[in-house]
């Protein structure tokens, strides 16, 4: 189970600065827009960029201290990572948002080599006596648990990284790290052996509180009767809500559903809409908006691949396409070659 970081958690002092601002120029940028026409380069993403950058500038010119954060923010969102780096750097000592920041570049080598300061920098923010940090500490515990999850500048062990996990979540507490409720939730239900109870407890509390992977998780809990009664129903709703918001892993179960329950014409629709996603551009900006792990992405859109290659194969809900069927069965089997072989097994003993 390859695992990313929990993202900046909001400061909301920090949100109520800049939701004050925005409110208070809305009126003046909608003045402008209309007074200078509809020229959509005027409002382009790189001209926002821009503008937002000389309006920081001349903040920090007038000794704003949040307008230092905000603009090496500005520049980790773009994905200028050294220059983000430079300024978190810049500003440690003085603002612990930076330092969490600093924590995840430098363990995920964003603008730099990955490097233990890392670990380092997140264990500061758990440690940290001062009430500006504590927004910090729920994710940062979380980071450090899957860093003694993966042994990665620590040695490995699964035990320090459920007692961080634990602590992250904090009984299910929405202002927590829900990051962390997910993880749980699929920790018990992979570890040996399963604790499949624990599991379905904590995607109940993460999908309570919002989480998208959970919510996919809890609906093939139901339809397999995993921690809890089977309840197809229940599933359905899950996989189907799961699906709609834009979890991937959801809709290739979910098309797995339509295929063995003969509804072809849907599951042709639906899985080529997934099956097409691009392997290299799709998956990190899925991974992005959504906050599901890379690894589900995977195995949703290889679903899809070999189910929507049957149908083409057979000429099911579709017309027959074996040039068709063969792109896309190959492209099951570079998404994820084990799956790919498990459903090609299925196939040969006529249980697809």
């Amino acid at each position: 189970m390859m695992l990313t970081s929990e993202k900046l958690p909001t400061n909301p002092v920090y949100t109520s600065l800049i939701t004050q601002y925005a409110f208070k120029n809305q009126k003046l940028f909608q003045w402008r827009k209309e007074k200078s026409g509809t020229n959509p380069d005027h409002y382009s993403h790189a001209t926002l960029v821009d503008k937002a950058l000389q309006l920081l500038k001349e903040r920090i010119r007038k000794g704003d201290s949040l307008a230092y954060f905000l603009r090496g923010q500005l520049y980790f969102e773009e994905g200028w990572y050294e220059e983000a780096l430079q300024q978190f750097e810049e500003i440690k000592e003085k603002d612990h948002q930076a330092i969490y920041q600093l924590g995840v570049m430098y363990y995920d080598g964003l603008g730099t080599p990955v490097n233990a300061k890392g670990m380092e920098y997140m264990k500061k923010i758990v440690d940290c006596p001062c009430p500006k940090a504590r927004h910090l500490q729920f994710a940062a515990a979380y980071n450090l648990g899957r860093a003694y999850y993966e042994g990665k500048g620590v040695k490995r062990s699964d035990e320090e990284a459920e007692r961080l996990w634990l602590f992250a979540a904090d009984n299910g507490n929405p202002k927590a790290s829900v990051k962390a409720q997910s993880i749980l939730g699929l920790y018990y239900s992979t570890k040996e052996p399963k604790e499949l109870e624990k599991a379905f407890y904590w995607h109940s509390e993460a999908c309570g509180n919002g989480n998208l992977e959970s919510q996919g998780a809890l609906g093939l809990m139901y339809f397999y009767g995993q921690g809890i009664r089977q309840d197809t129903e229940a599933a359905l709703h899950c996989l189907r809500e799961a699906a709609e918001r834009g979890n991937v892993y959801a809709q290739g179960n979910l098309v797995e559903y339509y295929y063995k329950m003969k509804f072809f014409t849907k599951c042709v629709t639906f899985s080529k809409r997934i099956a097409d996603y691009d392997e290299v551009h799709d998956i990190p900006m899925i991974a992005q908006v959504t906050d599901c792990l890379p690894e589900f992405i995977i195995r949703g859109m290889a679903l899809s691949s070999f189910y929507h290659a049957r149908c083409l194969q057979l000429g099911l809900g579709i017309t027959k396409d074996e040039a068709g069927a063969k792109h896309y069965y190959s492209k099951a089997c570079r998404l994820n070659p084990a799956l790919a072989d498990e459903l090609h097994s299925l196939l040969i003993h006529q249980r697809i």
